[in-house]
């Protein structure tokens, strides 16, 4: 028998189906009883699950990143649909595609890497299209970009989802660059190759999308501070020369400084003309994206609006097309 995925699930159905643990939480309730708060996973989106009166050790075995069988039955509540768990036991996984269980991927990554490749090597500046290259051609980047996503849940949250977002802002800024003649785009440019990079480490992305413990304890703002410096070491050696102080900073300044605002995470406020730039075509991408996602996600599809997006503060009109 087919899979029934998350997207075809519907209010008042009994559910009997596998998925991936995305994230598990063991909540106390307002009488101090255990409940599991499951987030679950499958190709084409996630949904909540709970099982109330829960023993800690019943469901201990079960981690982020394992498959599951749930049982229970599927529940609208406050415009989301979750599911009302019965049970969740480890799951066989003789006949499991692990295809069924990742957001679709980016099918284009290799003509991407080679077209990002393109747009670095065009760089005026010679001490920046050095570094650039040397960042393109290491293995380990590359490999990462070919799978991992921008974020775990939304923001590009597919395998190579984050080469996808980075040549975005990379031929984005290539066609505003004649706008902002002061602007340095040669700085810019690395800046946007860097600004993620990061994440290549913070995320675990081979069988589901989850954060390493270096990820948790530091995050991808101070990773890419760290990438960043280990590439200036290569660049140096296979130049022979000393990479510029003040590009080094700069660089480093984007970096910690493209969230834009210390609640979003910044470690610092963007203080240059290409740090504000970089903040702002990061954020367009990042969110306009999300919002797309959200759209073409909604289960929903007899509605003009989505469900109430807690994170976002509101619902978002789809418009009365079903062309979604």
């Amino acid at each position: 028998m087919s899979r029934r995925f998350v997207n075809q699930l519907l209010d008042g159905e009994p559910v009997d189906e596998t998925f991936l643990l995305a994230d598990r939480q063991l909540r106390a309730n307002r009488n101090a009883d255990l409940y599991l708060l499951a987030q679950l996973r499958d190709r084409t989106g996630q949904v909540s699950g709970l099982l109330w009166n829960v023993a800690e050790d019943a469901v201990g075995h079960l981690q982020s990143g394992d498959y599951v069988r749930v049982r229970g039955k599927a529940q609208m509540y406050q415009g989301n649909l979750q599911i009302i768990m019965t049970r969740i036991d480890a799951a066989d996984t003789t006949s499991l595609d692990p295809a069924d269980f990742l957001p679709q991927g980016n099918t284009q990554t290799k003509e991407q890497y080679a077209r990002l490749r393109e747009l670095m090597g065009e760089l005026k500046d010679h001490d920046l299209r050095s570094l650039a290259q040397c960042i393109l051609d290491d293995d380990e980047i590359q490999h990462g970009l070919m799978q991992a996503p921008a974020g775990v849940k939304l923001h590009h949250a597919y395998q190579g989802g984050l080469l996808d977002h980075i040549l975005n802002l990379s031929e984005t800024a290539g066609r505003i660059s004649d706008l902002y003649p002061k602007v340095d785009f040669d700085l810019l440019q690395v800046g946007i190759l860097m600004h993620d990079l990061g994440k290549l480490r913070e995320l675990a992305f081979e069988t589901s999308f989850v954060y390493t413990d270096e990820g948790q304890l530091i995050g991808h703002l101070v990773i890419g501070v760290e990438m960043l410096n280990e590439q200036i070491v290569r660049t140096e050696q296979l130049t022979g020369r000393e990479f510029p102080r003040e590009l080094a900073l700069r660089l480093k300044h984007m970096i910690v400084s493209h969230h834009g605002t210390y609640e979003f995470g910044s470690a610092k406020l963007p203080m240059t003309p290409e740090a504000i730039a970089l903040h702002h075509l990061d954020n367009l991408d990042a969110k306009t994206n999300e919002f797309l996602s959200l759209i073409e996600s909604d289960p929903n599809s007899g509605s003009s609006w989505t469900p109430y997006q807690a994170n976002m503060q509101r619902k978002l009109f789809k418009g009365g097309s079903t062309d979604w």
